[in-house]
């Protein structure tokens, strides 16, 4: 009976902890799990910050767009109802005066949806950057419960310190976006509506 019991006290004790119990039995191994679960949380944090930011400049670009046609389209029934009334020499010859300021606003809203669509595409890059450096401390946070006291931490450190320094954005170089297709496209209806307006104001 004695040895059947020693038999099984060895066979508990040779049993290997859990690597989770080795991390936490080693201070150095557990300080670096907590740095690196907080560290995860914040990256979650930003990650989250970010795409409310997207959201809210998407949204002030879609307003920007509504404003634009909004704008223009009021301005060519102002325009159509007051050369009706008036005389066509007069009107047209003052055409310049209502090009002007068409052409103006419409500068100035491109410029908007421009700057807007710039802040968005630069916010999507710290966006995709966070994801990667949440992936990457995953799988360094994964590899460290695997392991436990096995885990190198010299080598796993240097080797997500060099991952995150060594990253390269393999992007293809493109002549145009889809922001430049955007801004040509407000640019010709804002030609178009300066076309519109010479026309219901000298014909």
């Amino acid at each position: 009976m004695a040895d059947e019991n020693s038999n099984s006290s060895s066979i508990m004790e040779s049993k290997p902890l859990h690597p989770l119990h080795q991390i936490a039995e080693t201070p150095t191994h557990k300080l670096l799990l907590k740095q690196w679960l907080k560290e995860e949380e914040l990256i979650l944090n930003r990650i989250a910050l970010k795409e409310t930011q997207i959201d809210s400049v998407r949204r002030e670009i879609t307003q920007i767009y509504c404003l634009f046609f909004l704008f223009h389209s009021t301005a060519l029934v102002l325009l159509f109802s007051a050369a009706s009334r008036g005389p066509q020499g007069e009107s047209c010859g003052r055409s310049w005066i209502p090009s002007i300021c068409s052409l103006l606003c419409s500068l100035g809203m491109i410029w908007a949806i421009r700057y807007k669509t710039d802040v968005e595409g630069h916010l999507e890059k710290l966006l995709e950057r966070e994801k990667e450096d949440g992936k990457l401390l995953g799988k360094c946070v994964e590899e460290l419960k695997k392991k436990g006291v096995e885990f190198d931490l010299l080598k796993e450190v240097d080797a997500l310190r060099r991952a995150k320094s060594l990253r390269v954005e393999a992007k293809a170089v493109r002549k145009w976006s889809a922001r430049d297709f955007v801004t040509l496209f407000f640019f010709s209806v804002s030609c178009l509506v300066l076309g519109l307006t010479r026309v219901i104001l000298c014909n």
